[in-house]
């Protein structure tokens, strides 16, 4: 799976030149109707080359644009390891893909830029978490989103209460099956070994960090914690047989929770803002806004496409009703733009849209 994040999407962000074509399109994950998905891309390129022939390409042109994508076709490999979507961006020195958890409709937008929007809300689902694993015998640490997980190494990290108490095997034996007020101090003392490792790595860090172990160690390892972050659920269980995917998957339920509540609370302050001038749902002052670096959290609902053009010059939004050359979906760009002056995209459902149309935006100022 590509991970989706700032560094990777901010080449397709950037002003392009030259024709600029997205692909989004649903995917099945596993058994025979995974052809479905050969047979759904064959279908968009077909009508990718369509909107093309209206950009008075040639024929000739059009195949050579569209080469990159064409070769993915008969890779049979390739459609069977999918996820639940598919992106796919090429112009001119620039072909992309990403195969996601993300559903997505099918969607083919022939532009003077990228089309991010179903994509960019993510970057605000990718609230970083760790997970630190441990048991007697083990300790890694991953650092997480809903997307991806990955291990990290820290230099001096004990590799489990052996190597960090010293003992010899017949003390570890003797000391830590004896279920006594001792075995309790050995395990208290490794974990506050660990913690001090865990300090130098997570200073400055407010990242949920997610216990991952047997419960009755949950208490200890709370009692020798030090890090203000550590969630109150744990991920119960001995995880010296789970890699980073099975904990990641025990760990998004509990995760979930903070993210949502983020999000709760980001409607609230748009409520909270209505009538201050610092919230709007008008299309014509979110896009000037989002432009200058001025929205710092934006709503939106992704299936809705509004056409028209941004003028820097005279910081004015022109609507129009229907795609066409010059013009380009006004939702994506606030999106685009939002995220590229470091302000956070959420995709909400309509029913529980802040305002009373299908965007809306906190302002900075």
């Amino acid at each position: 799976m590509e991970r989706v994040t700032g560094d990777t999407l901010s080449p397709l962000m950037e002003q392009q030149v030259g024709i600029c074509l997205s692909m989004y399109m649903p995917t099945i994950q596993k058994g025979a109707e995974t052809q479905q998905n050969q047979i759904r891309f064959k279908n968009l390129l077909r009508e990718a080359e369509e909107k093309l022939s209206f950009r008075e390409l040639r024929p000739s042109e059009i195949r050579e644009f569209l080469q990159p994508a064409q070769e993915l076709v008969s890779d049979i490999p390739f459609w069977q390891n999918q996820y639940r979507g598919f992106a796919l961006f090429i112009s001119p020195g620039q072909f992309s893909y990403f195969r996601l958890p993300r559903e997505f409709d099918e969607i083919v937008v022939v532009s003077d830029r990228f089309h991010l929007k179903p994509i960019i809300p993510m970057l605000s689902d990718r609230m970083t978490f760790y997970i630190l694993a441990i048991s007697q015998n083990s300790v890694r640490l991953f650092e997480c989103s809903r997307y991806g997980v990955q291990e990290i190494e820290i230099t001096g990290m004990p590799q489990n209460i052996n190597d960090a108490l010293n003992l010899d095997t017949f003390e570890k034996r003797l000391q830590l099956h004896t279920g006594s007020e001792d075995t309790k101090g050995k395990i208290l003392q490794y974990f506050k070994i660990v913690d001090r490792k865990l300090r130098d790595f997570l200073k400055d860090k407010r990242h949920p960090l997610l216990f991952a172990g047997v419960d009755y160690l949950f208490p200890i390892f709370r009692e020798a914690n030090t890090y203000a972050h550590l969630a109150e659920t744990a991920i119960t269980g001995n995880p010296e047989g789970m890699d980073g995917d099975d904990l990641l998957h025990l760990a998004l339920p509990v995760i979930e929770s903070f993210m949502e509540q983020k999000r709760v609370d980001a409607l609230a302050q748009y409520r909270q803002n209505v009538g201050t001038g610092l919230s709007s749902d008008n299309i014509s002052e979110i896009v000037p806004a989002a432009c200058n670096g001025r929205v710092g959290i934006l709503f939106i609902d992704i299936d809705v496409q509004v056409w028209g053009r941004y003028d820097p010059q005279g910081n004015r939004v022109f609507l129009s009703g229907e795609e066409e050359q010059g013009h380009e979906d006004l939702f994506d760009l606030a999106a685009i733009r939002t995220t590229l002056n470091g302000g956070t995209v959420y995709s909400i459902d309509p029913k529980e849209m802040p305002g009373e149309r299908s965007i809306a935006a906190i302002f900075r100022y």
